[in-house]
């Protein structure tokens, strides 16, 4: 709908209505309502909650799954005409096989490094607090040595502090254990149901869903999900093959350096790099206090592979398979991690990105839907609706 011109020209409608600024306000004053509302009556939402924390886990797992599943299911069925339930029967039989190799083979390896590098965590910090005193002790600067050994003593400290505060908590926590495995037994047994139906009949959902709006909203409402679901596939098959591309460059460079325990730092750099931007460094604590502590030397190889690694992940393995699909700034990028860290954890952190980038897709889309049918911000097309309707009825008549 136009406003008329008599509104268009009165104070009221440039100043106020035609305002981003105060509409803008406006907005967030209404958000900010609905908020404190919900926020007196949250005991209504307490079983949405419940329900949630139920089904929530293996939910989102089979859909990460999907995701990177469902293009070759797609290829499959395209290329070989089969029926799409046998081909995802026989990948399901596959990934049992791998699952079958893992608990056989990969697990007990996993197990072995990892309690292995449990256990020599407190011989590589006496090693690398010897090798960071011999470096700093011929230093001209006796402020930072006296920095260094605070921070050393300090750091000492917590590490005494942290696992003896653990020890007591893991005995009174047998309950919360308990549950937890629970929980996880749970959604290991589910999810693979909820993937099996979501390869099998995931592509017939968008027309169910739009079957819900009424006619003249259809294909707005359809676009809307065929791009929210171009930005979670694009990030999560993007961010899984990153990931791997990873873990395979640090596996080579630790192993070639003869870094210990190089292969179980590099799959936990993999999984570290699931965050985006700071994935990467945060991994590269570990392997680098790890290096320092067998020798300077290796240190620096260890400070040279992370370089190449990097240089490689920027400049070639990214761009091609992640590319700037989500089209987000990394400062907006490292807000919203910290954000979703602070208030959801390390769920948050993995998943912030993609529900910030469906956010704003929907964002975007009730932005466009209001000033379509508001007729409101017309100048900032640098023409009106009205005026490029009667262009195009003025070409018309010609």
């Amino acid at each position: 709908m136009d406003a008329n011109p008599n509104q268009k020209n009165s104070w009221f409608y440039r100043w106020f209505l035609n305002n981003k600024t105060v509409t803008t306000l406006l907005v967030v004053l209404l958000l900010l309502i609905i908020i404190f509302m919900v926020s007196k009556v949250s005991f209504i939402f307490e079983p949405l909650k419940v329900i949630f924390a139920a089904v929530g886990t293996p939910i989102i797992i089979a859909g990460v799954f999907y995701y990177f599943l469902n293009p070759l299911v797609d290829l499959l069925e395209k290329k070989t005409q089969v029926k799409r339930t046998w081909i995802i029967s026989l990948i399901f039989i596959a990934l049992i096989g791998l699952l079958v190799w893992g608990l056989a083979v990969f697990i007990p390896w996993l197990g072995g490094q990892v309690r292995s590098f449990v256990e020599n965590v407190p011989n590589y910090w006496h090693s690398f607090t010897k090798v960071s005193d011999e470096i700093l002790k011929g230093n001209k600067y006796p402020q930072l040595n006296a920095i260094v050994s605070e921070f050393n003593d300090d750091l000492t400290d917590w590490f005494k502090n942290s696992s003896s505060d653990y020890a007591k908590k893991g005995f009174s926590s047998v309950s919360s254990l308990v549950g937890s495995i629970t929980k996880v037994g749970v959604s290991l047994v589910t999810f693979p149901v909820i993937l099996f139906y979501m390869l099998k009949d995931g592509h017939h959902l968008p027309k169910y869903l739009t079957s819900f709006f009424p006619k003249r909203a259809q294909s707005s409402f359809q676009e809307t999900l065929q791009d929210i679901n171009a930005q979670i596939s694009n990030y999560i098959r993007g961010q899984l093959s990153v990931a791997f591309a990873v873990m395979i460059m640090f596996g080579i460079g630790f192993t070639i350096i003869g870094l210990p325990y190089g292969l179980f730092l590099a799959l936990l750099a993999g999984i570290f790099n699931l965050i985006p931007y700071i994935g990467s460094f945060l991994a590269m604590l570990p392997a680098l206090g790890v290096a320092l502590s067998v020798s300077p030397m290796l240190f620096a190889q260890a400070v040279l592979v992370f370089v190449i690694e990097q240089i490689l992940e920027g400049h070639v393995i990214s761009p091609k398979l992640l590319g700037d699909s989500l089209e987000i700034y990394p400062v907006t990028v490292l807000v919203v991690l910290l954000s979703a860290g602070n208030l959801f954890g390390l769920p948050g952190v993995i998943l912030g990105i993609p529900g910030y980038a469906v956010l704003k897709v929907l964002v975007t889309k009730l932005y466009s839907w209001w000033r379509h049918v508001s007729g409101l911000f017309d100048d900032d097309d640098g023409i009106s609706t009205k005026q490029t309707a009667e262009a195009n009825l003025g070409h018309t008549s010609d």
